[in-house]
């Protein structure tokens, strides 16, 4: 692949990091601060969700992802899967779990995941140099 056909491909990849970090935390905040922290989750649950249905089922799933930061973890064993594997799609979870746990209270283990996530990521995408480059030719 030539230069222009690299920083093409390099860019896009970017661009679309870079926009799927955005919507993911658009939809995250407005998760947070439109529904949790106006306390518009339903309160008559019983546990494991159940109760009036559907609403009930999602507000359990939506504390236990941030019970003991759980969606943390998650970030962190992608974000560790992508880096130390190599797997891009492990990469990719590991960066959004990471900005997911960021917005919904688990930022310790999420830092880490995401930033693993992003390095693997940026990695995976870096150009290879050539001997040329290297200076050996």
């Amino acid at each position: 692949m030539d230069e222009d056909g690299f920083r093409e491909t390099a860019s896009r990849i970017l661009w679309r990091m870079f926009l799927s970090a955005v919507l993911l935390c658009l939809v995250f905040m407005a998760l947070r601060f439109g529904v949790i922290e106006k306390d518009l989750l339903p309160r008559g649950c019983g546990p494991g969700g159940s109760g009036s249905g559907l609403s009930c089922g999602l507000a359990w799933l939506l504390t236990q992802s941030f019970h003991a930061q759980r969606l943390g973890i998650i970030a962190l064993m992608f974000g560790v899967l992508g880096f130390l594997g190599g797997i891009r799609l492990c990469s990719w979870a590991g960066w959004l779990a990471g900005l997911a746990g960021l917005i919904l209270y688990s930022p310790d283990y999420a830092t880490v995941g995401a930033l693993l996530g992003l390095f693997s990521l940026l990695r995976a995408y870096a150009p290879v140099p050539t001997a040329h480059e290297n200076g050996q030719g």
